[in-house]
């Protein structure tokens, strides 16, 4: 587990570098309070006062990271002895120092501003099924972030200086061999089932589940996992996400009083992220150290509860009987039946955070397509609805009839996070491997899941992944915890082993 790095051995200039970083990651924990409130609780009439809150914060961030003397430091430690521990966080400030201090703060305090209007723009849009309304914002965030690229690299794809904002760590061209390795499996296999006979149980939970019934499934759910209320909550938000630290690691989720599943899995999803977030070194909080290796990991964290134990037979063994008994209308569903229908491959899915684990992908893929042509310019704003609806077409064999549940169905392009998608595919590849791993090391693991005890795989996964914090970079990170290289192998045969049973495919 990582410990905190001696004081009495760093050097005077660390010791000065670690307080000053504290000090931002409490500027940026606390702007992160602030937006999760915009998001559960704020008022609908609170954005302008929101916007300007958080365009404060953002820029005395930038400002305190690129102009307290933070670059002084780091050449005073660039010769000096450090700690493994110590290097890592250097290079990681550095990394941070060096992206940031090549961005103008009025820029940066733009994009801010751009965001904070941009999500009620976005919500109403999708409210209201018109993309106009939505469109303006969506086009500036599209002009702040090839001109945020342009400022940190512009002799290069200012898309792969957009990804790098949120996997530093993985090349762009390791990512995208990774994604076209799993596009090149599924494509065909999702084919294949939607062409054999099988017939799974897929209205096992057919009906209507009241919502403020789900509130209490859900946390059911989370007790069931383990989630330590004493650090966290759950409240409801129009698109789930966890945020927080390891004293207050939140959760959202979100209902349909015709999809019981789609809350269980969203609020397991968003468990697993913050069971990362809890999981990272309380002693170094406000340092690199305690914060979480970026997104490919921190989606590897949900992928792997959502799918490799919410999705599975053993958990469905022990979990039924807690869902049966806050909803009786499913009395009489069998485990087989629940197992099949948590894992059924839709035909006409839309709607990305409700597709299941194999379309799952092709979403992925359609977002970063249109992302890397609306930042290069071969794609207008105006264009995005006909060419998302073009692509689902294409590669799902849908098509949207609005536009909220096209292209407005997502919450990430209101932030401008440009870059983010394919850090969702990458972090279930990620997720067979490093399950796969914890598979070999904790005796009859699904036996575990199936007695509902979950205190070895959080053990493991805390001591292999979240204790590390950013210790190591993402493909040492995956070589600690399981031995080998970051590879989409484990994730390729899971799918192909499981769906091939499910759907007796000739392939599997």
């Amino acid at each position: 587990m990582a410990t905190e790095a001696s004081t009495e051995s760093a050097p005077e200039a660390y010791d000065e570098l670690v307080a000053k970083v504290k000090r931002i990651s409490n500027v940026q924990n606390a702007a992160g309070v602030l937006g999760w409130d915009q998001q559960v609780m704020m008022p609908d009439e609170g954005t302008p006062a929101r916007s300007q809150q958080l365009s404060a914060l953002s820029a005395i961030s930038h400002e305190l990271l690129v102009e307290d003397g933070i670059g002084d430091l780091l050449d005073d430690l660039d010769s000096a002895d450090l700690s493994e521990e110590q290097a890592a966080v250097v290079r990681e400030v550095r990394r941070e120092f060096e992206r940031a201090a090549r961005v103008p703060t009025e820029l940066v305090q733009e994009i801010s501003e751009t965001s904070s209007e941009a999500l009620p723009a976005w919500k109403e849009a999708k409210a209201e099924n018109d993309f106009s309304k939505f469109a303006p914002l969506l086009e500036r965030h599209v002009e702040l972030k090839r001109e945020y690229a342009e400022h940190i690299d512009p002799d290069k794809d200012p898309y792969e200086v957009l990804f790098a904002e949120f996997e530093p760590c993985l090349p762009l061209e390791q990512a995208e061999e990774i994604l076209d390795e799993v596009r090149e499996t599924l494509v065909p296999m999702i084919d294949e089932i939607r062409e054999s006979e099988s017939d799974l149980a897929t209205d096992a939970f057919a009906g209507t589940f009241d919502e403020d019934e789900q509130m209490e499934l859900s946390r059911s759910t989370l007790d069931t996992l383990g989630y330590p209320w004493e650090r966290g909550r759950i409240d409801v938000a129009p698109h789930p996400f966890s945020t927080g630290t390891m004293f207050d690691a939140r959760v959202t989720t979100r209902f349909d009083e015709s999809d019981p599943l789609g809350a269980v899995f969203s609020t397991i999803h968003e468990f697993g992220h913050a069971t990362y977030t809890h999981g990272l070194p309380d002693e170094q909080y406000g340092t690199p150290l305690g914060e979480a290796r970026d997104l490919s990991v921190h989606e590897s964290q949900s992928r792997l509860w959502e799918n490799h134990v919410g999705r599975s037979q053993a958990f469905w063994q022990q979990f039924l009987p807690t869902f049966q008994e806050h909803f009786s209308q499913s009395e009489d569903v069998t485990v087989e039946e629940a197992y099949e229908a948590a894992n059924q491959v839709y035909e006409d899915n839309l709607i990305r955070v409700e597709a299941d684990e194999l379309t799952y992908h092709m979403h992925i893929i359609i977002r970063f397509e249109i992302e890397r042509m609306l930042i290069s310019g071969d794609l207008d704003v105006e264009d995005v609805p006909e060419v998302w609806n073009d692509k689902y077409e294409e590669y799902l064999g849908v098509r949207p009839e609005t536009d909220s549940e096209g292209c407005l169905q997502d919450i990430h392009w209101s932030h401008g996070n440009f870059g983010y998608f394919p850090t969702y595919s990458l972090g279930s590849v990620m997720a067979a491997q490093l399950f796969a791993a914890a598979e070999e090391d904790i005796d009859d693991l699904d036996g575990q899941i199936r007695e509902g005890e979950f205190d070895d795989l959080h053990e493991w996964l805390t001591s292999n992944v979240h204790s590390h914090g950013q210790r190591y970079e993402t493909n040492d990170l995956v070589v600690e915890a399981t031995g080998e290289d970051f590879v989409a192998d484990y994730f390729l045969d899971y799918v192909t082993e499981k769906y091939g049973e499910l759907y007796d495919l000739d392939s599997a």
